[in-house]
């Protein structure tokens, strides 16, 4: 029998919305089952969180006060470690992640809110002498109402990602949370109204399975930025009906990371992790190593051994120990994901693991994918130019360094690639001149919220983490003054 969750509901205003609706059923992507109920959104509850949004802005004191602001952080931080376990059991159940991986999903999250903390008390401005008896100063003010768009891959922590330096910043916030995540959402929600120091209507959560609500923050006049993590696909479509009003975008898009693999590299290493950035999130990552580009020398030894290492991963739920990828977000991720591949493999990909759908009748409920790995001689191809989103990689060799970076370099994405070499010239000559925004040496996805992140290219604009996430939810403002 699934564990059943109480109904997810939108957080408007300080309480909880539309009340008396039925619900829509919420489904633990590992066994197919209904596990709860949540209130779809729409524009009217989208309408409803601005409202409040502005007149918190507009009426309390939270864009004025900035230590209140970094109380509330801390706060909100305390509040969220105190819900830690409750936290990863959600994602564990309704985002199909294994227990590890919610655990390191949710460990982010304190440690966001408290470097925001410390960043809402460092918004310093400057002052000049433009001329004698002239001085001007430049100061930074919070934009207003921030529309925030979370996906559902990791929407416990990129929902804080964006949340952190909004409120850092003085911003009031919507933060629209996809079905998939909506006991997230409620999670979310609570841990929030547990934080005395945030004003009503300061923060609210709406849940949607469509795009509704969401395409009312992109297109209101009410809302001067949106905060937006997903495919690059989307996020091209929410640049353009921003663009009539000028608005401010931050986009954190697609990636298709490749690992550049040399031959003096630790393949010891460099195999662990390359397994692991397949895996992790069954590869529903925007980081994921869907990309693993080998030099002549070692590409077959390490090819032989990737494929070994992955026909054996196992697939299975978080509630089994022994589980190492968890499913894919639905069935419909499934057929899609195995789509790709069959079409990669007509087009002359070679399959040297074919994985695909999970045929063992103890795993028919849920949408897991055993772990697929292509070689191919090709960069045009599909497989390797889209973002899969699925434990999927794809194998290409190289003889020099710099075929090894024209291969990286040659799709439209630039959020992340590894380097893997003991030469430590190498690894920083090459990391210079890859198209990316971030660059791990010898390892992977090196996240951490105190730099900036984000993507070159078509993986995003602006960046989220450091000093530079205040950027999207702040304006310059000049004000001069002329003295006797």
């Amino acid at each position: 029998m699934a564990h059943r969750l109480e109904q997810a509901r939108h957080w408007i205003n300080g309480e909880w919305a539309d009340v008396q609706s039925p619900g829509s059923p919420s489904i633990n992507p590992a066994t197919g089952e209904t596990i709860g109920s949540f209130t779809d959104g729409d524009r009217a509850a989208a309408q409803s969180a601005i409202d409040a949004a502005v007149h918190a802005f507009e009426t309390s004191g939270w864009r004025d006060d900035a230590m209140l602001r970094a109380t509330a952080l801390h706060h909100l931080a305390d509040a969220y470690e105190a819900r830690t376990g409750e936290l990863v059991d959600t994602l564990c159940l309704e985002n199909g992640k294994l227990r590890g991986e919610a655990g390191y999903e949710v460990h982010f999250i304190p440690r966001a809110l408290r470097f925001a903390a410390g960043l809402a008390l460092q918004s310093f401005g400057r002052v000049t002498t433009a001329n004698p008896g002239q001085q001007t100063m430049s100061i930074r003010q919070p934009i207003g109402v921030a529309g925030i768009i979370t996906p559902w891959n990791s929407p416990a922590y990129l929902s804080i990602r964006s949340v952190a330096p909004a409120l850092a910043a003085g911003c009031s916030v919507v933060l629209k949370m996809p079905a998939q995540a909506a006991h997230t959402a409620r999670v979310m929600s609570e841990i929030l109204a547990s934080v005395a120091e945030l004003p009503r209507g300061l923060v609210n959560i709406f849940i949607e399975s469509g795009s509704e609500g969401a395409a009312l923050l992109v297109s209101s006049p009410q809302v001067p930025t949106i905060s937006y993590t997903g495919s690059t696909a989307v996020g091209r479509v929410i640049l353009g009906n921003a663009a009539p009003l000028l608005k401010r975008v931050g986009l954190e898009l697609g990636g298709k990371t490749p690992h550049l693999v040399f031959a003096d590299a630790d393949l010891d290493v460099a195999l662990e992790t390359v397994i692991a950035s397949c895996t992790v999130f069954a590869g529903q990552f925007c980081m994921t190593g869907s990309r693993i580009l080998l030099q002549d020398e070692i590409a077959d030894t390490f090819l032989d051994r990737l494929s070994q290492r992955l026909s054996q991963v196992k697939p299975g739920p978080a509630a089994d120990s022994e589980s190492q990828i968890g499913p894919l977000i639905d069935k419909a991720a499934v057929a899609r994901v195995d789509a790709l591949v069959e079409d990669a493999i007509a087009a002359g990909a070679k399959p040297l693991v074919r994985g695909g759908p999970a045929t063992d009748p103890a795993l028919a409920g849920g949408a897991f994918y055993h772990p697929t790995l292509l070689e191919v001689t090709d960069t045009s191809l599909p497989i390797v130019q889209q973002e899969v989103f699925g434990p999927v990689q794809v194998a290409e060799r190289f003889s020099t360094e710099d075929e090894a970076v024209a291969l990286a370099n040659a799709t439209e994405y630039g959020l992340s690639a590894c380097v893997w070499s003991r030469d430590a010239d190498r690894s920083v000559r090459v990391a210079r001149r890859l198209d990316a925004g971030l660059i791990s040496v010898n390892s992977w996805a090196n996240l951490a919220v105190e730099t900036e992140e984000g993507g070159w290219k078509s993986s995003g604009l602006g960046r989220l983490g450091g000093v530079a996430s205040l950027d999207d939810f702040t304006e310059y403002k000049q004000i001069t003054q002329t003295y006797g």
